[in-house]
């Protein structure tokens, strides 16, 4: 850095002397008599010095000349304000008594001028360098949107050698048409994006990540239909959380099925997690580490990570140090949920004040065939969590729930809505605020079918759907964990909360457009075979009871459903039932799940859809 202010601050010494002598000349109209000159050599060295030591002091010779902006226009501002109002202070004290004040003024014009316009030259012949450079042909593109996150795309790739070549900003709503920016224009067409790729002699069409799943959706049919290649940047939240690399990417079903950003109440997020001690159980799965990840950026004293994976810990553990977080004291637990002895000495140790259990068996169709550890994981270890978060006063629990618990056809289903009914149970006589946050399918969770399908095309197929009019609600994982930590903040003690899963999805449209954003077609390149219903499995989810549809709205994606109290006696005695159950054989489990589980559907009954509901009351809620 010293190097590169020995060659930096005579280039500026010269411009401020330079700026200084011009301002004479302008303010005594041109013409230097013996008078003038001589006060210009009496103020030129210490008027130099002050511009030299401010200079240094505002470190603006560490401004990069190469990637000048705004802000850096801003900063010579701010520099050559300090040194004017420096040397008029010294002239108010008569220590550069013959330094007019107009030639002040002057000279803060032109410092400005000249400075701006080196750093504006440098920028300019170093970016231009390389076209006189010999460079293979450009990709002529099109960028969707004339927004910032559009703009910021433009400028990115104008500033780089990049291999494509911004031929036009695409605005459908019509509202910027006609404008240049960069040099690129702004174009619309009544008839879309075909039209104007045709019209510019297009190939390839940039989406900035995080535009609504389904007019990425309908700019990718466009792409296919007229041989347009997608491509899409990330978003500059998802590369500063570390979840991508800066680079142009595939359209991927994520961004398909992506939906509008959700606005979360941050201030009350923060102050549940800032500063407390969390413990996350099933920290090594899917929904678990995202917890962990989006934690961690909340600054919590103390993170706990407890998962019974060895090598899923060690995955998780392996991303965080890679992060090098020096604010978050992180403790690494691997221990089953039923393990109260280990547990409770790591709550007797480390007293965390919000719990958040996300620890599950989650496969349908194998726990159907494994009764008797659906019921010790996802009963008797909740039990378990729920106890010792009782007994050491935590101060809030968040469990995470299922769509599959409502009116549940499977074991799975089943054991999380007993596990629902237990929190709710105990949160009537605890200091505990006990919370359930129930919702659908996740995308790319592990052994989700998205990595199924991904996999099966791999293999060029067949894709397997086990029948034509399967649904299924869908939600990014990161935005799941984002309502997730909002439901937590502003959540009451014994409340279900649902989250907003908007439209459904059907399982075969969702394998026909893997199938297209592989760059294959169906059915002439992957085929698609229909199965047939597996054990548990319904033909439609549902996030709603027939009682709960009275539920509010307490957040733009988040309900809060009524149920009917919960018996803490007839619980207790149920699970006891599903104890002694789980130790004998798999059939004597089933049997003691379908006798407790009044709820409980055979799978071959016809179930109709309960469609999500519009809000009675949106209420607004703060974090105790």
């Amino acid at each position: 850095m010293k190097y590169r202010l020995i060659a930096t601050l005579p280039l500026y010494l010269a411009l401020y002397a330079f700026s200084m002598m011009a301002a004479f000349l302008l303010r005594f109209d041109l013409e230097l008599h013996a008078d003038v000159t001589n006060r210009l050599i009496e103020t030129l060295p210490l008027a130099l010095l002050v511009k030299a030591s401010i200079f240094t002091a505002t470190r603006e010779w560490r401004r990069r000349h190469r990637y000048t902006t705004m802000t850096d226009v801003a900063s010579i501002v701010m520099t050559a304000s300090f040194s004017s109002a420096f040397l008029l202070a010294l002239h108010v004290a008569g220590i550069l008594d013959s330094l007019p004040r107009s030639v002040i003024a002057i000279d803060w014009l032109l410092t400005i001028a000249t400075t701006s316009l080196l750093r504006a030259t440098v920028r300019v012949m170093l970016e231009g360098s390389h076209y006189g450079r010999k460079q293979p042909a450009r990709l002529r593109t099109l960028v969707f949107g004339a927004d910032s996150k559009s703009i910021a795309i433009l400028r990115g790739l104008q500033s780089r050698r990049s291999e494509y070549k911004v031929v036009a900003l695409v605005d459908l709503t019509g509202a910027g048409a006609k404008a240049l920016i960069g040099g690129v224009p702004v174009v619309t067409s009544s008839r879309g994006v075909a039209q104007i790729a045709r019209r510019f002699h297009a190939s390839h069409l940039l989406i900035p990540s995080g535009i609504p799943g389904h007019t990425v959706r309908e700019l990718h049919q466009v792409c296919r239909d007229e041989g347009l290649t997608a491509r899409v940047i990330p978003d500059v939240n998802e590369i500063v959380a570390g979840r991508v690399k800066l680079t142009i990417r595939d359209v991927t079903i994520s961004d398909l099925l992506r939906r509008e950003p959700t606005q979360l109440d941050m201030a009350s997020i923060v102050g549940c997690i800032a500063e407390k001690t969390v413990l996350v159980t099933g920290a090594a799965g899917s929904i678990g580490s995202e917890c962990c990840r989006q934690i961690v950026d909340l600054k919590p004293t103390t993170l706990i990570l407890v998962d019974q994976s060895e090598f899923g810990m060690f995955q998780i553990e392996q991303e965080l140090v890679a992060r090098k977080l020096t604010d978050v004291n992180l403790v690494y637990v691997i221990a089953d949920v039923n393990d109260q002895v280990t547990l409770g000495h790591v709550f007797s140790e480390y007293l965390p004040d919000l719990v958040f259990h996300a620890a599950a068996y989650k496969h349908v169709p194998l726990m159907e065939h494994n009764v008797q550890i659906a019921i010790r994981n996802n009963v008797l270890g909740t039990k378990s969590i729920v106890d010792l978060a009782d007994r050491f006063g935590v101060e809030r629990f968040v469990m995470i729930s299922t769509d599959k618990a409502v009116r549940p056809t499977s074991i799975m289903g089943s054991t999380k809505l007993v596990g629902e009914k237990y929190l709710q149970a105990v949160a009537t006589q605890s200091k505990t605020k006990f919370i359930t946050v129930r919702f659908g399918n996740v995308l790319n969770s592990a052994g989700s079918v998205v990595p199924t399908f991904r996999r099966q095309i791999l293999e060029g197929g067949p894709i397997t759907v086990t029948h034509p009019d399967m649904t299924r609600f869908f939600m990014t994982i990161p935005e799941a964990v984002q309502l997730v930590l909002q439901a937590g903040a502003i959540g009451n003690s014994g409340e279900v909360l649902i989250l907003d899963m908007g439209e459904p999805v059907k399982i075969v449209d969702l394998a026909r457009d893997m199938i297209s954003l592989s760059g294959l077609r169906y059915p002439e390149d992957v085929d698609i075979e229909f199965t047939g219903l597996r054990p548990g499995e319904k033909m439609y989810e549902e996030l709603f009871y027939g009682n709960e549809k009275s539920a509010k709205k307490i957040h733009e994606k988040i309900f809060c459903a009524e149920r009917e109290p919960i018996s803490a006696s007839t619980i207790k005695r149920h699970i006891l039932d599903l104890d002694r159950a789980s130790r004998g054989t798999s059939s004597e489990a089933r049997q003691a799940i379908q006798n407790v589980v009044a709820e409980y559907v055979n799978g071959d009954e016809s179930l109709p859809m309960i469609r999500p509901f519009q809000p009675e009351v949106v209420s607004d809620r703060k974090a105790a």
